[in-house]
């Protein structure tokens, strides 16, 4: 379910509203994506080798946490992020990789916006901080952070407070 009346394209700030849930996805996790993204940037046995990955912990080849996020922020692009007005993030925290993804999962994503202020340095803009949870098709949660973004306002010089639920 998609909380928001405003399309990502034209999203400012003033539409995020602490509280708001958004929900999208799927995508496939494919065997050849997860070999090739690792063999690209984290050449581990159980992200590279599925024969060698039966003997390890995981019992089979596993995505790398990184392709997971990946994945994750490709959706995130795709369905959330403003085309006009996103400016970029300063980081994420509370980075977490709770369970393995497997050739055949189908990932889906959840953002619960738990913060929205103006800044006062650039009023221009503010801070949206959100929950972002990747979900495998069991509905379990495979990977999540914290995450914050800078947002152009929409209308600079207005008064804005922004009240949670």
């Amino acid at each position: 379910m998609d909380d928001a009346t405003t399309s990502n394209a034209t999203k400012y700030f003033e539409d995020h509203v602490p509280g708001a849930i958004y929900e999208f996805g799927s995508v496939l996790v494919e065997e050849r994506e997860i070999i090739d993204f690792a063999r690209r940037y984290d050449p581990q046995v159980f992200h590279v080798d599925p024969e060698a990955a039966r003997k390890t912990s995981f019992g089979g080849l596993v995505a790398s946490g990184w392709h997971t996020v990946a994945l994750a922020t490709r959706m995130i692009v795709d369905n959330e992020l403003s085309r006009v007005a996103s400016l970029g993030s300063p980081g994420i925290d509370e980075l977490h990789w709770w369970k393995p993804v497997r050739p055949g999962d189908s990932l889906s994503v959840r953002i619960t916006i738990i913060e929205a202020r103006r800044s006062r340095s650039k009023p221009d803009r503010g801070v949206v901080k959100g929950l972002i949870e990747v979900f495998n098709q069991r509905a379990e949660v495979v990977t999540s952070w914290k995450g914050a973004n800078f947002v152009l306002c929409r209308n600079p010089e207005a008064e804005f407070v922004i009240e949670g639920p």
